[in-house]
C-alpha cells in the first residue's frame, strides 16, 4: 500500500538513478526547446543540448501538475506535498501552485529555494517522513527546513552561460574580469550569487572542496557532486571529500540534465552538503 502523502518534484532535482522509484516519487519534467521543437527534458540528452546554438528552457505547464496530482490521488493519496526549484530561478512553482487550487485533496507547494541536489535532498526527506506515516504538513516541513539547512556550492568554467540565461542574479559584477578569473558561486536567497574570485580553475577546484569540508564541519551529513562533462573531476573530488569529511552518509555523484546544463555550461562542478535534520 503507498503512502497517504504523495510527493512530487521537477526534473531539475536530478535524483540519483532508482531513486525516484524507490521512493513512489512523481517527476514532473521541465521542457527544453532546441532547434524549435519543445520536449521534455528526460527526451534529450545533455550532451545533446550542448551541441545546441539556440536552446530556450520552461517551466512544466499547470495541467501537467494537475494530472500528476490526480494521478497520486488515483493510487490512494490523501494528501499531496509538492517540492520544487527555486521560484526566483523558474516559474515552476507557480505552476504548481495553480495545479493545486483545483486539486480533489490537499496539495502543499515548496519553494526549496534551491535546485539540483540542494533540492534533491529536500525532497528525500519528505519522502522519508511520508513513508514513515508523518502528514503532509510534516512532510512539507521537512522539506523546507532541510533545503534551508543545505549549502549548494558552484564552480564554473565560464560565467557566459549563466549571463545569455538570466540566471546570474549578483554574479553579473563578475563578468567585467570573468576572462581573468574562476567564479565560485553559491545559492542564496533562490539564486545563484557571486562567492569567491580565483585565478586559476586548478586553485578555485581545491578552494571548492576547502568550503565544502568547512560547511558539512563535525555535522552529520549527505553530500552530492554534480557536474556538467566533468565526471573524472567530480568523482575524484568525490573521493577526497568522502576522506576529509568525518561523517559524510550518502555521497551522490551525477552529471545535471540539459535544463541546468544550458544555464552553467561545461566543466561546472557543484557540491551540495545536506546536514542531516
Amino acid at each position: 500500500m503507498g503512502s497517504a502523502v504523495a510527493v512530487v518534484t521537477d526534473s531539475t532535482a536530478y535524483l540519483p538513478p532508482g531513486v525516484a522509484q524507490q521512493y513512489s516519487l512523481t517527476v514532473v519534467p521541465l521542457q527544453i526547446a532546441v532547434g524549435g521543437a519543445t520536449r521534455d527534458e528526460h527526451d534529450i540528452s545533455t550532451g545533446e543540448a550542448a551541441q545546441a546554438l539556440n536552446i530556450t528552457t520552461s517551466r512544466p505547464s499547470p495541467a501537467r501538475f494537475a494530472d500528476a496530482y490526480r494521478a497520486a490521488v488515483d493510487a490512494g493519496a490523501g494528501e499531496v506535498v509538492s517540492v520544487h526549484l527555486s521560484a526566483a530561478m523558474s516559474g515552476t512553482v507557480e505552476a504548481a501552485r495553480l495545479a493545486a487550487d483545483d486539486a480533489p485533496v490537499p496539495v502543499r507547494v515548496v519553494d526549496s529555494g534551491t535546485i539540483g541536489m540542494g533540492l534533491g535532498f529536500a525532497v528525500l526527506s519528505a519522502a522519508a517522513t511520508a513513508r514513515s506515516g508523518g502528514t503532509g504538513e510534516q512532510a512539507a516541513d521537512a522539506a523546507l527546513r532541510r533545503a534551508e539547512l543545505t549549502r549548494s556550492l558552484l564552480y564554473v568554467d565560464n560565467l557566459e552561460y549563466l549571463r545569455r540565461g538570466g540566471r546570474i542574479g549578483a554574479a553579473a559584477t563578475l563578468l567585467g574580469s570573468a576572462l581573468m578569473v574562476k567564479p565560485l558561486l553559491d545559492i542564496t536567497n533562490g539564486r545563484i550569487e557571486p562567492l569567491e574570485k580565483v585565478r586559476t580553475s586548478t586553485r578555485a577546484l581545491a578552494r571548492l572542496e576547502e568550503l565544502a569540508v568547512v560547511e558539512a564541519g563535525d555535522r552529520h551529513v549527505d553530500l552530492g557532486v554534480q557536474h556538467l562533462a566533468a565526471r573524472a573531476r567530480a568523482e575524484s573530488l568525490a573521493a577526497r571529500l568522502r576522506e576529509r569529511i568525518p561523517h559524510v552518509q550518502d555521497v551522490h555523484v551525477g552529471e545535471v540534465g540539459p535544463v541546468i546544463g544550458a544555464h552553467v555550461g561545461p566543466g561546472m562542478l557543484a557540491v551540495i552538503v545536506a546536514p542531516h535534520l
